[in-house]
């Protein structure tokens, strides 16, 4: 990193990086407001450069703002003449400097020191070096940008969504040539990197965030979050549930409404209904909880079935604790399960349970007040106003 602490121009905070940079490398300046400038743009006009100045050009339909190409009869350039200092008829030349170039450094290193700043602005730009190597003999390289998108700069918020809009187009054209089905190509947001198996489908309004993998034969409904996310093959995600952070076993069902918090592990065939949180725990295979409950800080095994309104009270006030169900317990609805606790496998727990000691194998347990009916009872009277 090299700080630019006067603000001089483009060609001035060149040279304030050139003493680090060794004579027999080639310098490739870039803006850090042009993002979707591609790959395959940057070599060609890398590969020009290795002996002399190249310039990135592109021809735009409008070209206000830009420097203008200035190039003799036979089409070599002569130089560039920014906005500011350029004559009516240069303004109407549409072939425009993008600012990207390539040197070699031990050329950048020779020019540069002769660049003035006398012109509107009293900056030392950049691109005065390819006049002053015309002068010195030299032909100046170029390469050209195939889209004027490429190029485009972002200096207010309008041009930023413009440009991000075009990013996520490019993104979504990605994944459908890599056989993913999307519902709306214009509606939804990749902001990292996802990895995608054929033959899978993503609904509208899906957001990706991090390191996304998908397997093959995956669904994912409407309105969906996925961040830093593995899911296997044939994994269903339905509408409106937020995965961050998880591990999803092949054939997994999760959703509507659901919420799978960081650490979470699902392994497969595990069905996570609507409004379920699970958070830092293990789901053995073929495990279900289905709605309305809470599993956090819990290792449980296979096959095994949580009712509605379940909890596991993980937090003291001060520490967190772990609970272990084995495999095949069955956990009725609005239970209890105050950790640290372990259910041992075949374990029954009664609905409207509360737990706070061990179940061993295949016991039965149940923690109720007894329920009384009373006889004569009247529903109390509403008062008058």
């Amino acid at each position: 990193w090299v700080e630019q602490r006067d603000q001089l121009g483009t060609g001035h905070a060149v040279m304030q990086a050139l003493p680090a940079i060794a004579d027999d490398a080639v310098v490739l300046v870039l803006y850090g407001d042009v993002p979707l400038v591609q790959a395959g743009s940057l070599q060609a006009l890398l590969q020009q450069a290795q002996q002399v100045p190249a310039l990135l050009t592109a021809r735009v339909a409008d070209p206000s703002g830009y420097g203008r190409i200035l190039r003799d009869e036979q089409g070599h350039i002569l130089g560039v003449v920014e906005q500011a200092d350029a004559t009516p008829a240069q303004q109407q030349i549409d072939e425009i400097n993008t600012g990207i170039l390539a040197a070699p450094a031990s050329l950048l290193k020779e020019l540069l020191p002769r660049v003035s700043n006398n012109n509107s602005q009293d900056e030392y730009y950049l691109p005065d070096i390819l006049a002053l190597a015309v002068e010195d003999g030299m032909v100046i390289a170029t390469a050209s940008v195939d889209s004027e998108l490429e190029i485009l700069g972002v200096n207010d918020r309008q041009q930023l969504q413009q440009l991000e809009r075009e990013y996520q187009r490019r993104l979504a054209r990605e994944l459908m040539l890599a056989g993913v089905t999307l519902a709306d190509a214009g509606r939804v947001d990749i902001r990292g990197r996802v990895r995608c198996g054929r033959d899978s489908f993503i609904d509208a309004n899906v957001l990706f965030e991090g390191e996304v993998s998908l397997g093959s034969g995956v669904s994912i409904g409407a309105n969906c979050v996925l961040i830093d996310c593995e899911l296997g093959d044939g994994v269903e995600i339905k509408p409106f549930s937020h995965l961050e952070g998880v591990v999803v076993g092949d054939d997994c069902q999760i959703g509507p409404f659901a919420r799978l918090r960081p650490e979470a592990r699902l392994e497969s065939g595990v069905r996570i209904g609507n409004f379920v949180e699970i958070k830092k725990s293990q789901i053995g295979a073929g495990s279900k909880v289905s709605h309305l409950s809470y599993v956090g800080d819990c290792e449980m095994g296979a096959g095994v079935n949580i009712g509605a309104g379940t909890i596991t009270c993980n937090y003291d006030g001060a520490n967190k604790h772990l609970t272990r169900i084995g495999k095949g317990v069955f956990i009725g609805s609005n239970a209890t399960l105050v950790a640290p606790l372990e259910i041992a496998e075949g374990g029954f727990v009664g609905a409207g349970s509360t737990i706070t000691r061990k179940v061993a194998p295949d016991q039965l347990a149940i923690s109720r007040s007894k329920q009384r009916n009373l006889d004569g009872w009247k529903r109390p009277r509403k008062k008058e106003d």
